[in-house]
């Protein structure tokens, strides 16, 4: 196993050494962050952690992705941090997918990253490799005292970017077209090709330049959302405010938490509590998550010992700033012998953003979605030496590619016998807000 140096420190303002540790983390080509939001959850390891530098890093598209990944894991015996991305089913389930990219993300990268940085509570934990003198304290030191000025020297330069093109929004796929497709979703499940779908659409802005940071700082400032990321490898950023987790695991126990069901926040309390009691007794938005939570036990049992998928939260309201979500957990045991991957192979991609049967969904939405999903609803993780590991679903996001000037955010719905097209759309424009906010507010 990899040797790391360690040393801890306690800090009393954590709200300020977050901030400054995110804007320090810039000054590095490869850099991913991810954030609990203190988010109270059953599962969890920390509150947040920093992984910059590439110390070995694979980068491949998705011809035998997992069995790369796999070879790369099993030799690196450390923390890998990095994503797999939707496109990755295409070396699971042999499928293919031929539809526009505008973004150019690899299809599956991870990175062993030299400094690491963990925070829980008020301790600050940092793992370096291959250490100079005292680098950890000077790193700390420099992350504590990072002056107002070199701060809100990114703020100065996303103002100044932001006047040189404004963000024109548009949609890949509009309303009546959508009415068309969603039409035809309802078609195959009247036929009994699939019982759901997860049909999602793109709205997208070129030429246009942010700076992702800021954005996301916005972004999470607003969702606060128990799985959000940040990720910057060169010139492609994710900044992810998902509040899905698809699959972790602790020792022998697997745990997945598909969401399905949405309802937004209201202002008075009294409202805000009668929308999250209808959320949970709608019969459409529990039917869509029971048919989810069936296709994650199926997908589980594939690795678990006979007897052990179990489901530990069905049709469970959880809020969050924005949103009421309707979330199940799903469990199994694994035995420890079987290899980490091998749980991620086989339930990928995540059934709450495929449908079910997964296979048939899946080439269903590939002919009718007009953009190739990438790392939207791919997944962002890591790996933990003891072959540990917890991933998120990527949702709710801003995708970018600052070289192409390609700004992307995709939002989805899942389509059942009992959808309403109007309906649908509605979703689907709530789910966006968020994302449509940060962005034409950052000019």
């Amino acid at each position: 196993m990899t040797q790391r140096t360690t040393r801890t420190f306690s800090v009393e303002n954590i709200k300020d050494f977050k901030q400054n540790l995110l804007s320090w983390s810039q000054q590095f080509e490869t850099a991913l962050w991810l954030d609990s939001n203190n988010y109270e959850q059953q599962y969890s390891n920390f509150d947040s952690a920093l992984a910059v530098e590439e110390f070995t890093a694979i980068k491949t598209d998705y011809t035998n992705a997992f069995d790369k990944l796999k070879e790369y894991q099993t030799i690196t015996k450390d923390y890998i941090f990095g994503y797999i991305s939707y496109d990755v089913k295409n070396d699971v389930e042999r499928l293919s997918s031929n539809n526009f990219d505008g973004l150019d993300f690899a299809d599956l990268y991870f990175f062993q990253p030299q400094k690491l940085i963990f925070i829980r509570g008020k301790n600050i934990e940092f793992q370096y490799l291959k250490m100079v003198d005292d680098e950890i304290k000077n790193d700390f030191e420099e992350i504590s005292n990072m002056s107002l000025q070199s701060k809100s020297r990114g703020v100065d330069s996303f103002e100044l970017d932001s006047e040189k093109a404004d963000i024109k929004i548009k949609l890949r796929i509009h309303k009546d077209e959508y009415h068309q497709k969603v039409t035809k979703v309802l078609e195959h499940i009247k036929r009994g090709d699939i019982y759901e779908a997860n049909f999602c659409q793109e709205f997208y802005a070129e030429n246009a330049t942010i700076h992702p940071l800021e954005v996301y700082r916005h972004l999470n400032e607003i969702s606060e959302p128990p799985f959000a990321s940040f990720l910057k490898m060169d010139h492609q950023y994710a900044l992810c405010a998902s509040p899905e987790r698809y699959l972790k695991k602790e020792g022998a126990k697997i745990i997945s938490q598909p969401i399905k069901g949405t309802a937004k926040r209201l202002i008075s309390a009294i409202d805000d509590a009668k929308i999250a009691s209808d959320l949970s007794r709608d019969i459409k938005e529990r039917a869509e998550n029971v048919m989810i939570v069936d296709l994650v036990r199926n997908d589980l049992s594939k690795t678990a010992k006979m007897g052990s998928v179990k489901v530990e939260e069905l049709c469970k309201i959880y809020s969050f700033k924005q949103v009421h979500q309707m979330i199940s957990t799903v469990v199994s045991e694994i035995d420890m012998n079987m290899h980490p991957l091998e749980t991620l192979r086989s339930t990928f991609p995540m059934g709450s953003m495929t449908g079910a049967p997964k296979i048939s969904a899946m080439k269903i939405i590939e002919e009718l979605e007009e953009t190739k999903r990438g790392l939207y609803s791919g997944t962002i993780g890591y790996f933990t030496p003891e072959n540990d590991f917890d991933f998120n679903v990527v949702i709710r996001s801003i995708l970018y590619n600052e070289e192409k000037k390609y700004i992307s955010f995709s939002v989805g719905g899942a389509i059942t016998a009992k959808s309403v097209v109007e309906k649908e759309y509605e979703e689907c424009l709530l789910k966006a807000k968020a994302m449509k906010y940060v962005l034409l507010s950052s000019k």
